[in-house]
């Protein structure tokens, strides 16, 4: 059985023909096989006729079940082939490989953790609407189903989309109502982006072109890949990258804020900070403003988180946020 190479020496990116606007990673021709020759081969081969199985079942029912819910329902079946969460999230990518599809077509629910508060407006089929600036600081939560998500009717009076990596500084901008004093959308998936968020943010760059997309973000080596990840997709969705890539402006912290710190808020990189500043070195998708802010973590061995800011007093996030927009201040 041959399927489509998801490892990154596979990896290329399609670029704008006029701008970086709509570039998004994808993965090439190169194949790779699953035989029943091997041993170890030979089961993630029957992994892949499993999970198939199983979706085919999902379909014929008309349901839809998260990954999660995948699992425990194969572990079920087929405790033999599989043991781990992993195992069943590879074979998946695996089956999007094989019949070249996207995993809700499989009938495979995105389970999310983001939420979304502003000045937007979403109205479900059939029922009320909802306004995101009265959600408080909650939000409002992103719904798993993707055919939802897709069928949401948005309306808003925004400038601006503002990405935050930590669910806390959300919350505080939501608590300080940063979108009235800045004309924004806030999103935040807490932590690394999950695929609901990062289709919801694509429909809202599809919906409101003219909405410049900025990300908030630690300046450390993770921050910078989920930047990336809202930024240009993941690997290990290439074939389904496009379908929640958009373009992302790198707002803050970045090296230059370093200043506006004191010196004790500055920690040491972490032996996974320096993987991860590899990984990100080795990707021709990384942007040579990008590069350089990178290659300064590594040099200097530090880290800031954005909490670093309240230094100066819980209000002054949202001064910082306002004066690197009305600056430009963003790569």
């Amino acid at each position: 059985m041959g399927k489509i190479n998801r490892k990154s020496s596979n990896r290329r990116v399609s670029q704008g023909l006029l701008t970086d606007d709509d570039t998004w990673i994808f993965l090439s021709r190169s194949f790779c096989k699953r035989t029943l020759m091997r041993a170890n081969a030979a089961k993630a081969f029957i992994r892949v006729w499993k999970v198939m199985e199983m979706c085919f079942k999902i379909l014929s029912q008309e349901k839809r079940v998260t990954q999660r819910e995948l699992f425990y329902k194969l572990l079920c079946v087929s405790p033999d082939c599989f043991s781990s969460q992993l195992q069943v999230n590879r074979t998946i990518q695996d089956v999007v490989g094989l019949l070249r599809c996207s995993r809700y077509s499989l009938g495979i629910m995105a389970s999310s953790r983001g939420i979304v508060a502003g000045r937007l407006l979403l109205q479900e089929p059939d029922k009320e609407v909802v306004d995101c600036s009265e959600c408080g600081s909650s939000g409002y939560a992103i719904s798993g189903d993707l055919d939802l998500l897709d069928r949401l009717v948005m309306k808003t009076d925004a400038r601006y989309i503002i990405i935050v990596e930590k669910h806390a500084i959300f919350q505080r901008l939501a608590e300080d109502r940063l979108f009235n004093h800045i004309p924004s959308i806030l999103i935040t998936a807490k932590g690394y982006p999950d695929i609901a968020t990062r289709f919801l943010l694509h429909r809202m760059s599809r919906t409101f072109p003219e909405l410049p997309i900025m990300a908030l973000v630690d300046w450390n080596p993770a921050g910078l890949a989920i930047l990336c990840t809202f930024k240009f997709g993941s690997i290990g969705m290439g074939l389904e990258a496009y379908r929640y890539a958009c373009n992302v402006k790198w707002l803050g912290l970045r090296g230059d804020d370093l200043q506006l710190l004191p010196e004790e808020s500055l920690v040491s990189l972490k032996p996974r900070d320096l993987q991860i500043a590899k990984s990100l070195m080795s990707s021709e998708t990384l942007q040579e403003k990008h590069r350089e802010e990178l290659a300064l973590m590594v040099q200097s061995g530090k880290r800031a988180e954005i909490e670093a800011l309240y230094f100066h007093g819980y209000d002054y996030l949202g001064k910082y946020i306002a004066k690197k927009i009305v600056q430009a201040n963003y790569i």
